[in-house]
């Protein structure tokens, strides 16, 4: 945006008006958690595998839901620690004995889902506010909506019934608010297409308007789906790289 403005009003990649727009991220922040009981004799040595992973299970097949695509989980069990003791304001031997003692069980899921790629979630440039360097800082205007609140309740209820399943106790959903960005995940704003006239690249990662910069982050995503972005990325990077230098011996950069 900052780049080439002499020839493109919005900057290098401007052309279609799409650059800056389509943000996305991974809104996440509710799931549900429990106790698991009966194990309060057992204990562990080393560093044990705990996490799990559950992928994108509705809105697939015969599953039909009032949004569009959908979530995956992340979660795990752990115990409870000595933190588990502060509220206590326990001291000297009954402190002692306390933590002596393993804490109980807990599983948590927590879901990750897609944000789609609306167009009025955007990012400008504040041309009357400068940083340090002297450059305009960046205008953030993104936030979810009906789409992701209505699937927001199934990442919520899905985790608890799962969990109710598996024989947990004292089960709870929770939903500890998101606020766009906090997933880290950013994609989007420079979307990849076939046409120059509604996308910012072209299929190998190609800015439109000019052909020798490649842009391979996140911000050349369509769509965020709801899993974690970073392998992709060395994917698309691996390949317009090759392309790169393919290009570059027959002469065409």
């Amino acid at each position: 945006m900052n780049s080439a403005t002499d020839v493109w009003e919005g900057g290098l990649g401007s052309s279609s008006g799409e650059l800056g727009h389509n943000l996305m991220d991974h809104h996440f922040r509710c799931g549900a958690s429990g106790k698991i009981e009966g194990y309060e004799d057992k204990y562990y040595f080393g560093r044990k595998p705990g996490g799990i992973y559950i992928p994108r299970f509705r809105n697939i097949g015969n599953d039909k839901r009032d949004y569009l695509r959908g979530f995956g989980y992340q979660g795990g069990a752990s115990r409870q620690n000595w933190q588990r003791t502060i509220a206590e304001y326990s001291v000297g031997a009954e402190l002692k004995e306390a933590l002596s003692e393993p804490g109980s069980w807990t599983m948590g899921l927590g879901a990750f889902g897609e944000i789609l790629p609306y167009h009025d979630n955007k990012i400008t440039l504040d041309k009357n506010v400068k940083d340090k360097w002297g450059l305009p800082v960046l205008n953030i205007d993104a936030e979810i909506k009906e789409n992701e609140k209505k699937m927001r309740a199934d990442m919520m209820n899905d985790a608890a019934e799962m969990l109710e399943a598996a024989g947990l106790k004292d089960v709870h959903t929770y939903d500890s608010v998101y606020g766009f960005g906090q997933g880290i995940h950013e994609m989007g704003t420079a979307r990849m297409g076939r046409d120059p006239k509604t996308s910012v690249l072209n299929g190998n990662n190609q800015v439109w308007d000019a052909k020798n910069v490649f842009v391979t982050d996140g911000a050349c995503m369509t769509s965020a789906a709801c899993v974690n972005p970073s392998l992709t990325y060395m994917a698309l990077t691996a390949r317009a790289a090759d392309f790169a230098v393919k290009e570059l011996k027959k002469g065409n950069l």
